[in-house]
């Protein structure tokens, strides 16, 4: 397996690249529309082909750059089955392998940051990686007070599906905003403020109704936008247009694209 970890600074989200090494097909998961350029290249340079992108869920903090990346390079939009989005191409649910040449993922219905968050769990040689996406991320965990998000739902989801994972199960969050990359499921069980040391679900419902969190300044487009696998709304203010025209990229990095996944 051929694996990149990216990074988006503004919104502090990782974007993940896993990439078949026997057929050349690839997977970003929660790509960014800031950076589809960059990724395209990452992709390319590594002998890639743009595949597939693959949401963890609807997001509030950024655009996702899933329908950008379809424009320049005809990859497909994967979303869970359960969001019922149109522009999507493929969906995905637990219990049901999503092939990338020949990686298995296995998708995983975690809630609770949002009402239809899904997770990917994928076995690497002796490894077991879990990308998280915003249920669970380094000593901490994605916010529920917004998005049909519910405390006592993420509680049991972490519980469920993420710490009944071994202890050595590498974990690869959707963001972290301190500049670390990875932990781990023991990590967590241990360390993590809100979720460690075997604290109650009354516990975490009591810390996560406390947060006083600001109001997510990107949600009132992003939302909505996301909705559209990316598609820029019509209320997104001025200084967060540049990544929405495509044309910004070179014609001929576009052919490129188009030519790699064909090929």
């Amino acid at each position: 397996m051929i694996f990149r970890q990216l990074f988006e600074p503004e919104s502090c989200t990782y974007t993940y690249l896993l990439g078949c090494e026997e057929t050349g097909e690839s997977v970003l998961i929660d790509p960014v529309i800031d950076t589809v350029e960059r990724d395209l290249e990452v992709i390319h340079s590594l002998g890639l082909k743009p595949t597939y992108t693959l949401e963890t869920h609807v997001h509030a903090d950024h655009l996702t750059g899933a329908l950008k990346m379809k424009a320049l390079a005809s990859s497909q939009i994967v979303v869970a089955s359960m969001e019922q989005l149109s522009c999507a191409d493929l969906g995905v649910e637990e219990g049901k392998v999503f092939q990338v040449g020949n990686l298995q993922l296995e998708p995983l219905f975690t809630p609770g940051h949002t009402d239809k968050h899904h997770a990917y769990l994928i076995k690497s040689n002796a490894q077991t990686l879990l990308f998280s996406g915003d249920a669970l991320l380094i000593e901490a965990c994605g916010r529920t007070d917004f998005q049909s998000g519910d405390p006592s739902a993420l509680y049991n989801s972490i519980h469920n599906k993420f710490f009944s994972l071994p202890d050595e199960t590498l974990v690869y969050p959707g963001h972290d905003y301190e500049g670390r990359q990875i932990t781990t499921i023991g990590q967590e069980k241990q360390r993590n403020p809100r979720l460690g040391n075997n604290k109650t679900e009354q516990k975490f419902v009591e810390i996560m109704n406390n947060m006083n969190l600001p109001y997510p300044k990107k949600i009132d487009f992003a939302v909505p936008g996301n909705t559209q696998c990316g598609q820029c709304p019509d209320n997104i203010p001025e200084e967060f247009k540049g990544p929405c025209d495509i044309q910004s990229v070179p014609a001929g990095d576009r052919v490129e694209a188009r030519q790699g996944d064909q090929g």
